[in-house]
C-alpha cells in the first residue's frame, strides 16, 4: 500500500504539473487534440478490440453476468460510437473562461466570476471501457488532468486505449502524464487515490452501489457521488398504454447493465388488470424475470399467460439494482402510493411517469426528488450524450453543484477576479 500510495501521488503530481499547460491552451488546440483522438481510436479499433477480447474471455470464464459483460464489451461498433462522442465534445462550447456573473462595486472595482478547470480529477470505475474515453475527452476540453482506475476486468482494453490517447497528446506537444491509469496497482491503486488528498482535487466513483459506497465512506479526497440506479417507471391511471409498453421495454431491455435501465415498474390499480398481462408477456419475450407483488401475481395468473419467468417479490427486491434481465413489479392504488414507494427505495437517479394528465405530471415532477424525472419517455435518455453534453463523467445523485449527467461545466470550478484602479479597503 505504501508503495502504491507513493506511486499514485507521484502520478497525480506529474498530472498536476502537465495540467498547467492544458489549462492555458486555446479552445482550438484542445479541439484539435480531441478530433485526432477520435480518429486514432477508429484507426486503432482492431488493436483495442483485440485487447477487449482478452478481457471478455477472462470475464466470461470468471462467471460475469450478461449485463456486466455487455457493459464490458468494446467492439469496433462501440469504439466508433465512442469516437463520435469525442467529436461531439469537441463541438461543444468551451466552459473555461466563461463569465458566470459580474458586478461593479460602488467604489468602482469590477468583479468577475469565471469558470476555471478543477485540476486533477480521479476516476474510479468498473468494467466500462467507453468511460475511459468519455472521461478523457471531457477532462481535456475542460482543461483537467485525470487519473483513471478502470478495474481489473477491463485492464487490457484500458491499457490499449490509453496508449492511443497518450500518443496523440504527445503528438500535439502535451505531456502524456495528463492522462494516466493506475490499474497496475490493483485495489491498492484505488485506495491510494482515495487517500491522495492534496494530490488529487476531486474523486468520482462510477459503478455499482458497493464501489460507490466504499469511495464515499473512505475517501479523504472530495467526492462527487454518482448513482446506483434503482430506477422506477410509474404507469398512471391516465396513461396511454400503447405508448407505455414500448417505453418500458426500451427502458428495461435496450441495455440492462447500465444505471439508467428501469429496475422497477409501478402500475396504478385502475389500469393494472388490462396492462399487466400485456407488459408481463412482452418483458418475458425479452428474457426478463419478473419479481412481482401479490396483487400483480393475482392479475397475471388469472390472465392465464403461460411460460412467464415470474417469482414473488421480496422486500429486498424493492431496493435492488439488478443490472440484469430482471425487474420488480408492484400495483399501487394511487400516485401518492407510487411517490411514497419511490421515496423509500429510489437511489435518486431517474424516475419516469407515463400519464396523459398534465396536473398529475406536474405533481409527480415536483414531488419526486431524483436527479432526473422523465415524462412519457424512456429512462435510457438519462445520459450525457443524449442530453447534448457530448459525453458524461457519470450521473451525479448528490445535491451539490453537480446533479444528473456531469458534462463540461460540472468539471469546472470558479474563481473571482477583481479589477481595481488603486482602491484600498477603508
Amino acid at each position: 500500500m505504501n508503495e502504491a500510495f507513493a506511486a499514485v501521488c507521484e502520478l497525480a503530481d506529474e498530472a498536476s504539473y502537465a495540467q498547467r499547460t492544458l489549462a492555458r491552451a486555446s479552445t482550438e488546440r484542445k479541439n484539435a487534440v480531441l478530433l485526432d483522438i477520435a480518429d486514432a481510436l477508429v484507426t486503432n479499433a482492431g488493436m483495442i478490440e483485440a485487447a477487449n477480447d482478452v478481457d471478455m474471455h477472462e470475464a466470461e470464464d470468471s462467471g460475469m453476468s450478461q449485463g456486466l459483460l455487455d457493459r464490458l464489451r468494446f467492439d469496433a461498433g462501440r469504439i466508433g460510437a465512442t469516437a463520435d462522442g469525442v467529436r461531439g465534445v469537441a463541438a461543444l462550447p468551451d466552459p473555461v473562461g466563461e463569465m458566470v456573473r459580474g458586478r461593479n462595486l460602488p467604489n468602482g472595482m469590477r468583479l468577475n466570476q469565471v469558470r476555471v478547470p478543477i485540476g486533477v480529477i480521479g476516476m474510479i470505475y468498473e468494467a466500462r471501457p467507453n468511460v475511459t474515453v468519455d472521461v478523457v475527452s471531457l477532462c481535456i476540453k475542460s482543461g483537467n488532468a485525470v487519473l483513471l482506475r478502470g478495474g481489473h476486468a477491463a485492464r487490457h482494453t484500458n491499457e490499449a486505449t490509453l496508449a492511443v490517447i497518450g500518443q496523440v497528446l504527445a503528438d500535439h506537444g502535451f505531456d502524456s502524464a495528463l492522462v494516466a491509469g493506475v490499474d497496475r496497482y490493483g485495489r491498492d491503486g484505488a485506495t491510494s487515490m482515495m487517500m491522495a488528498r492534496g494530490h488529487i482535487d476531486l474523486l468520482v466513483p462510477r459503478g455499482g452501489a458497493g464501489l460507490i459506497r466504499a469511495v464515499v465512506d473512505n475517501s479523504k479526497v472530495p467526492v462527487i457521488e454518482t448513482g446506483a440506479g434503482n430506477v422506477h417507471i410509474y404507469v398512471d391511471s391516465t396513461a396511454d398504454l400503447d405508448k407505455a409498453l414500448p417505453i418500458i421495454i426500451n427502458a428495461k431491455t435496450q441495455r440492462v447493465g447500465v444505471c439508467n435501465a428501469a429496475e422497477k415498474l409501478l402500475v396504478h390499480s385502475d389500469v393494472a388488470e388490462d396492462f399487466l398481462p400485456v407488459v408481463a408477456n412482452a418483458l418475458t419475450e425479452h428474457g426478463v424475470r419478473l419479481h412481482v407483488d401479490e396483487a400483480s401475481l393475482d392479475i397475471i395468473t388469472h390472465a392465464g399467460i403461460d411460460d412467464l419467468d415470474i417469482v414473488p417479490a421480496t422486500e429486498e427486491d424493492w431496493a435492488t439494482e439488478y443490472l440484469d434481465y430482471e425487474i420488480g413489479i408492484r400495483v399501487v392504488d394511487s400516485m401518492d402510493d407510487a411517490i411514497a414507494h419511490i421515496a423509500e427505495y429510489s437511489t435518486g437517479h431517474t424516475e419516469a411517469i407515463i400519464s396523459e394528465d398534465y396536473s398529475r405530471i406536474e405533481e409527480f415532477t415536483a414531488r419526486v426528488d431524483s436527479a432526473v424525472v422523465m415524462v412519457n419517455a424512456s429512462t435510457r435518455f438519462t445520459d450525457g450524450g443524449m442530453f447534448g453534453l457530448g459525453a458524461e463523467l457519470g450521473i451525479s445523485t448528490q445535491k451539490m453543484h453537480a446533479r444528473g449527467p456531469m458534462g463540461l461545466e460540472e468539471l469546472t470550478t470558479t474563481k473571482w477576479i477583481g479589477y481595481g484602479t488603486g482602491q484600498v479597503r477603508p
